[in-house]
């Protein structure tokens, strides 16, 4: 049967998404309109139908600088209190990072060799990154892990673009024309693809935005809101892994909300939808966006929770099935399903689509790609077979908790 396979470039670089995509190194072009992780429902309704996202207006900014060494911040505390260490943005910050020391940690032993190349970047307006990338490891495929702190300005068509959806405008708001907006986004994206077909792919994303009202120009209101998520994109069902994964995600929820787990568990079979194939990604996890409604210290502590949990949820299952053995066929189905994942980024995900149509730098784009794909023609796996188990949790999904 006729077969086609794609390779995704090597990189350094992994763009803050499953919604989502930040700045980049090195860079080129001295445009950008602010980070694409911050894309969300509201501005694709806004755009009206047939398209996805139509980007914003680009706004001048300064190159992106590489650094040698990883400063203990990107905040500037002369910038005013909102970047003091002791502020939201810099707690925040100072989560991801420690959640991109521990999650990295955990991948290379789990590799028992691989090691993370790390790029470090600055924005002399404000802010920086650090970007990490492990590939062709014994265990891991390709696994990227990065963190993005950026603030500055943003054009007006990009504010209302980034306006929470559960914002509402008043009439004098709606008739509001400012100038460039002040912003500050923040947020840990990672995807990690393993070699073994039994050991499932990790996504997971945790972000924080803020807006203010532009110095001179009185009547924008102040936004902020928090946004992320973690969810498995198996080959193979092994349940008592999916079940436990599922656990992990529904405990973080439930020291905060009991109403999280089954409202974030939909919101993550909803998005991750491949509309053209009728199918999910993978079995899910937990997704939720433009969280602003609770008490902001509360969803910090929640989002913390979150991210502190991807190393107990995943890296037990990875340490299970990295050394199962499998054949050729195996390797088959995990490579038609990473197509699926390639379709899912490359046409729905709001972080790519809108990196693409903006001109950013396509290596970052692209890193949360695997290395390889497949796609078969018509390819249909024999009813009651292992595969087809898959294919039919990813068409109707389940509870499985």
């Amino acid at each position: 049967m006729p077969t086609a396979t794609l390779s995704s470039s090597s990189l350094t670089l992994f763009p803050l998404s499953s919604s989502p995509t930040p700045p980049r190194i090195p860079c080129t072009s001295t445009t950008l309109t602010f980070p694409s992780f911050l894309v969300k429902p509201t501005s694709v309704r806004m755009m009206g139908r047939g398209s996805h996202i139509l980007p914003p207006k680009a706004v001048a900014i300064e190159k992106e600088t590489p650094e040698n060494e990883r400063p203990s911040t990107f905040l500037r505390e002369s910038d005013g209190d909102n970047y003091s260490l002791s502020s939201v943005r810099g707690r925040f910050e100072k989560m991801i990072r420690d959640a991109q020391d521990c999650v990295c940690q955990a991948i290379e032993a789990a590799d028992g060799g691989g090691k993370f190349k790390e790029d470090v970047w600055s924005r002399p307006g404000g802010g920086g990154g650090i970007s990490r990338v492990l590939q062709d490891g014994a265990v891991w495929e390709k696994a990227g892990v990065n963190v993005s702190v950026v603030y500055g300005v943003m054009p007006p068509e990009a504010y209302r673009a980034a306006k929470p959806a559960s914002s509402t405008d008043s009439s004098s708001d709606l008739n509001y024309k400012p100038g460039p907006v002040p912003f500050f986004a923040a947020g840990i994206s990672s995807v990690l693809h393993p070699k073994n077909p039994f050991a499932p792919t990790l996504h997971f994303n945790y972000r924080y935005f803020e807006t203010d009202a532009p110095k001179d120009t009185p009547g924008a209101p102040r936004q902020w809101w928090f946004g992320g998520g973690t969810d498995l994109t198996p080959a193979y069902i092994f349940e008592e892994d999916v079940k436990h994964f599922h656990s992990v995600q529904k405990s973080a929820c439930d020291k905060f909300d009991p109403s999280f787990y089954p409202r974030f568990k939909k919101w993550c079979d909803d998005y991750f939808y491949i509309k053209h194939r009728g199918e999910r990604r993978g079995l899910g996890g937990i997704f939720f966006d433009d969280l602003n409604d609770y008490d902001q210290e509360m969803l910090l502590s929640f989002a913390t929770e979150c991210a502190n949990s991807v190393v107990p949820a995943y890296l037990p299952i990875i340490e299970k099935r990295k050394d199962v053995p499998f054949t050729d066929r195996h390797k088959a189905w995990q490579q038609l399903r990473r197509g699926r994942y390639v379709e899912f980024n490359l046409v729905y995900d709001r972080g790519t689509t809108f990196g693409l149509k903006t001109g950013g730098r396509i290596e970052s784009i692209l890193v949360s790609l695997p290395l390889t794909a497949r796609w078969e023609y018509d390819h249909q796996p024999e009813e009651g077979s292992e595969e087809w188990k898959l294919l039919d949790a990813c068409i109707n999904p389940k509870e499985w908790i």
